[in-house]
């Protein structure tokens, strides 16, 4: 064995025996924090801040405001540049980010020149979250893990959405100590630490093709114009929503004029930023969000009404109010962990909504001459919501989740948190609007009972979380039925099939190309199918290979006259493979670690290495999707049957421009060369593994 044979198979052993070593997840758990306590720990620094300045308390809000707008824009976008350019580049682009604006901000002599710094912060911070959750991912795929990786999720959650809770003591004791400027000035050592240990531990991204690195395939890849309708879209919808009491109708009406176009434009577009179906058909994912938002509206409101309201109605200094609600992040961080290395998802969610139901009750019996105690105790209790909702939604979202949009799913993940703290502070703006008192507490418990319910009810009466088994990605699946094939009437045989097994499995996605996808029937509908079956093979630890049809001039200029199909290639000189039309669909793109091949016939095998490729991997068992079945499927199964692979074909992953002719292959010639199956079954396969 060679010396780099050698050091390849020691790190593929290392991988599998410890795939989240502590210099893999600490960089990433640094990273992580800086977006909540950033978020929280600027509540105690408002009042010296606003008397430094000679301006209003009010006026300060827009500190607050600025960060999680800049957030809930760049949190989906920084998880859709790390999907296309790496979440290593991202996440130190962003580190790079929260230290300017840490200088700008701790040197900032007017608000105009804070709100600059917080949007720096904002954005920079936000990379952090979705680059930890596209690494998580990629690392647990290459370990073969099938089960969400709940003590590396664990981390994050403490490291993320429960340091939340840290903020506003760490705030207290700085600002205390040494005035409000190390609310900003903080970010310096702590981003310094966090760019050291990624450049040393995290691992490097590939090298970007040079055919899609460009501005313009970058922006088209990430959907540009899509992501800067959403920002426009977002902004005024904040704005709006910070206008309470009172209604900016300007906010409102530009929220609508730049929503509408988005949203039409990224219905039709083919890879979108925001997707729009595929939130509709996940409803799982959709729940998730809704959850978070809801939850984070009862812990944002504790962290800044009950805040202000220590200070102005019950006589707390900034110290003070900050170290009674320590507990609540301490009780965060201790929970979070082992409730996540367990991989639970209904029973955190249903304790998130009983505590907070409890907590806002608490709320609402608390007065100004409430002893300390009391609001220790209020305190602990949203300190359980706090770690039960991040932990239960966090693991939700992982198993949800497209794991080839795991980047821009994190990032939604906390805008829509974001949506939740930024309606936190609208209703404290409102019950707190004639003055900081017992009454507008009150007022605000009730409002939380009712987010509490919601939440509740989001929980108990989701089937989806009732039945679900987070190490398991499906229930296995009814197949008495006999399915039909979705380009005619007749059934596809479920007799007994032969149990797959994952890490011997390749699941091949052939000519899903841009240049042939659409001459597919029903299209759209065909790349969703195979990309659910994409996702169930990734997530049970089995292999994904692409292949696309694409020539050089060499390759042209090597046809022979004898080849009646590719001459008229040649001679049209179609297909280049530098061609937009012969990349893989974005919707199902290639990740880290893939099989990927470009032949020059109709074979998947017959002039690639692809077969060299399965066999170095152990792989004896193939799962066929492909455009089309009378093509690439037709003569890739006729090579691998007699190759002697176990084949399974995708009736409802498969199709070809002459129904007639895809219905004949299906039925008549398939059968008795492979298994026809369908992507339910094919899950039930897996899920039976």
């Amino acid at each position: 064995m060679s010396t780099g044979a050698a050091q390849a198979d020691s790190a593929t052993n290392g991988l599998a025996r410890t795939p989240f070593a502590w210099t893999f997840t600490t960089p990433l758990y640094v990273g992580s924090s800086l977006n909540p306590i950033n978020s929280s720990i600027i509540a105690t620094a408002l009042v010296p801040i606003a008397a430094e300045l000679h301006v209003s308390v009010g006026a300060t809000a827009v500190l607050v405001s600025s960060l999680y707008l800049a957030s809930a824009v760049a949190q989906p976008t920084a998880g859709k540049l790390a999907e296309v350019l790496g979440p290593r580049r991202i996440f130190l682009s962003g580190v790079v980010l929260v230290l300017l604006g840490g200088l700008v901000g701790g040197l900032g002599q007017n608000l105009a020149m804070l709100t600059v710094a917080r949007v720096l912060v904002g954005i920079g911070t936000s990379a952090a979250f979705p680059c930890a959750m596209v690494l998580i991912r990629r690392r647990a795929q290459e370990a073969g893990l099938d089960a969400p990786p709940g003590g590396v999720l664990g981390g994050i959650a403490i490291a993320g959405m429960a340091t939340t809770a840290v903020g506003p003591p760490i705030g207290g004791l700085l600002v205390g100590a040494a005035g409000w400027r190390w609310a900003f000035l903080i970010n310096i050592p702590v981003t310094a630490i966090a760019m050291v240990m990624a450049l040393r531990w995290l691992p490097k991204d590939p090298v970007p093709d040079r055919g899609r690195s460009g501005f313009r395939q970058v922006a088209d890849r990430i959907d540009l114009p899509g992501i800067l309708g959403f920002a426009g879209s977002m902004t005024a919808l904040v704005i709006f929503l910070m206008s309470f009491p009172h209604v900016e109708w300007i906010a409102l009406a530009v929220f609508v004029l730049a929503a509408v176009p988005t949203v039409m434009w990224e219905l039709r577009k083919t890879a979108p930023f925001f997707d729009f179906r595929g939130l509709a058909a996940n409803g799982a994912l959709a729940r998730t969000y809704l959850r978070q938002a809801l939850t984070l509206l009862g812990v944002y409101s504790v962290m800044y009404g009950m805040t202000q309201w220590m200070e102005a109605a019950h006589g707390f200094s900034t110290v003070g109010a900050g170290l009674l609600l320590l507990p609540m992040g301490a009780v965060s961080a201790l929970l979070s962990r082992p409730l996540a290395s367990r991989n639970l998802v209904r029973g955190p969610l249903i304790a998130s909504a009983v505590t907070m139901l409890l907590g806002s009750v608490g709320i609402m019996l608390l007065t100004s001459h409430s002893p300390a105690i009391a609001i220790v105790l209020v305190s602990l209790i949203f300190g359980i919501t706090s770690a039960s909702t991040t932990v239960g939604n966090q693991t939700a979202l992982y198993l949800a989740a497209p794991p080839d949009q795991i980047g821009t799913a994190s990032g939604l993940f906390r805008t829509f948190g974001y949506l939740g703290t930024i309606t936190s502070a609208v209703i404290g703006s409102v019950v707190f609007r004639d003055g900081v008192s017992d009454h507008g507490l009150h007022t605000l418990g009730i409002v939380l009972v009712a987010a509490g319910l919601a939440v509740l009810l989001l929980t108990v009466l989701d089937r989806r979380l009732m039945n679900r088994d987070p190490n398991r990605q499906a229930d296995t699946p009814d197949t008495s039925q006999n399915p039909k094939t979705p380009q005619g009437e007749s059934s596809v045989s479920t007799t007994t099939h032969t149990t797959i097994t994952p890490e011997r499995t390749a699941l091949l996605a052939m000519d899903f190309q841009s240049g042939i996808v659409p001459l597919a029937p029903d299209a759209d509908a065909l790349v969703e199918r195979v990309k659910g079956a994409i996702a169930e093979v990734r997530a049970a630890g089995g292999t994904i290979g692409y292949v696309r049809v694409a020539f050089t001039e060499n390759d042209w200029a090597a046809v022979p006259e004898t080849n009646k199909a590719f001459t008229a290639v040649a001679a049209g000189k179609m297909l280049h493979h530098e061609d937009t039309a012969t990349q893989i669909d974005e919707r199902i793109a290639p990740e880290h670690g893939d099989i990927v091949v470009r032949k020059i016939r109709y074979g998947s095998a017959s002039t690639t290495d692809l077969h060299q490729q399965l066999t170095d991997r152990g792989i004896d068992t193939l799962v066929l999707a492909g455009i089309s079945t009378s093509g690439v499927v037709l003569s890739t199964l006729m090579d691998a049957a007699d190759r002697d692979y176990r084949v399974y074909v995708l009736s409802d992953g498969i199709a070809d421009p002459d129904p007639t002719t895809h219905q004949v292959l299906v039925d008549n010639v398939f059968p008795s060369r492979a298994h026809v199956i369908d992507t339910t079954e094919l899950r039930g396969l897996l899920g039976s593994a």
